[in-house]
């Protein structure tokens, strides 16, 4: 028995550029180009009975014609199919798609229309998701990335702190990871002394360090009271962050660049991370990422989802140790809402479901997109 039906699944691809092109690390050691823009995977389910879900995914540079193509393949297996059933229907969605795996591409395919799913039972139930799923908290502490790239002259990225600060923003996180050392140490401590010894101060490498240049780095670090020290070697070097985290005081957080919930489980098993940062749209979307978050919780490492403000911020308050949710105003055009931020924490949302509904902007920027119905 049922109460209700999926009668039509839209997907659609949306490019979002980016005012200033963006670099971090990985650009100035010559392994990417700068970042002009942001594909994004969007996902919009009705039933019979005349409610709606919104879910979206992304790819930063590449990936994203890959992620349409393969949501649009699959998209035809929820018709008829009753919503509730979330995780019946993940699996049936990656046996659609075995062939190319469990993990990557396919399952952050898969990740818009979990979202999507979820968005829906909330608002079936009239609540938000983070009340739906069993919340901890109706506010998370927050941190701003947007500010501190790499790109950045260090004297923009101070007034960036200033004002992240004053807009009720609790932490500054800073890219580090450039060529020369010195230039990474000066650019911390100068924002170390501006910030003062109370605020949050976090710095992420992007993966771009040897395991001796992790080591002296941190140990460069170590004095200046940071919250985190974030991917300071290769995504899959967890005997190489294991190391780290055993040996400093500062922890070591990674775990974004992983697509599945195995990968994290091998992270997690190697004691790779303090503090572990999954991305639902990466991982499959909020299906995994709450299988992930109770092995999280096992083993008593702290949360601070990566990216996507919008989907992690009802994650994060679901978790039972206090949380970290990355703040980017990136993706603020593509929705009529704008996620509140005070003291320090940004509010859980009192809109069923994510509380989003999609902007015209976002409508403009739609490169292509399907409707699959009954």
């Amino acid at each position: 028995m049922t109460s209700d039906r999926i009668t039509s699944v839209r997907i659609s691809s949306v490019t979002l550029p980016l005012h200033t092109p963006i670099s971090d690390a990985k650009v100035l050691t010559g392994r990417q180009k700068p970042m002009t823009e942001v594909a994004l995977l969007f996902a919009e389910i009705g039933t019979e009975s005349g409610h709606e879900g919104f879910g979206f995914g992304y790819s930063k540079r590449a990936g994203g014609p890959g992620q349409y193509a393969h949501a649009r393949e699959i998209a035809p297996e929820l018709i008829g199919e009753d919503p509730s059933d979330i995780d019946r229907l993940w699996t049936k969605l990656v046996w659609a798609g075995a062939s190319v795996g469990r993990s990557g591409l396919s399952t952050q395919a898969i990740a818009a229309i979990d979202v999507a799913l979820w968005d829906l039972k909330a608002k079936r139930a009239g609540l938000p998701l983070a009340k739906l799923i069993g919340a901890h908290r109706d506010s998370v502490r927050c941190y701003n990335t947007s500010g501190g790239f790499l790109h950045i002259p260090i004297e923009e990225v101070l007034d960036n702190t200033t004002a992240s600060r004053e807009r009720g923003i609790g932490g500054v996180k800073l890219k580090v990871g450039h060529p020369d050392w010195r230039v990474d140490l000066e650019r911390v401590t100068k924002v170390r002394e501006h910030l003062g010894d109370d605020v949050p101060l976090m710095v992420d490498a992007n993966q771009q360090w040897d395991r001796p240049a992790a080591q002296r780095m941190c140990r460069r670090l170590e004095p200046l009271d940071l919250v985190w020290i974030e991917e300071p070697l290769d995504a899959y070097d967890h005997e190489g962050h294991a190391a780290l985290a055993r040996a400093f005081d500062t922890s070591i957080a990674t775990g974004e660049m992983l697509t599945s919930v195995a990968e994290h489980a091998e992270l997690i098993r190697a004691g790779g991370a303090d503090i572990i940062q999954p991305d639902a749209p990466r991982i499959g979307g909020i299906t995994q990422f709450l299988k992930l978050a109770a092995l999280a919780e096992h083993h008593r490492l702290q949360l601070a989802p990566h990216y996507a403000m919008e989907i992690h911020l009802h994650l994060a308050a679901t978790y039972p140790q206090e949380p970290w949710v990355e703040h980017f105003e990136w993706l603020e055009p593509l929705f009529n809402e704008r996620m509140e931020i005070k003291d320090g924490r940004m509010l859980v949302p009192d809109r069923p479901g994510l509380g989003l509904t999609v902007s015209d902007q976002a409508r403009a920027w739609t490169v292509d997109s399907v409707t699959v119905t009954a």
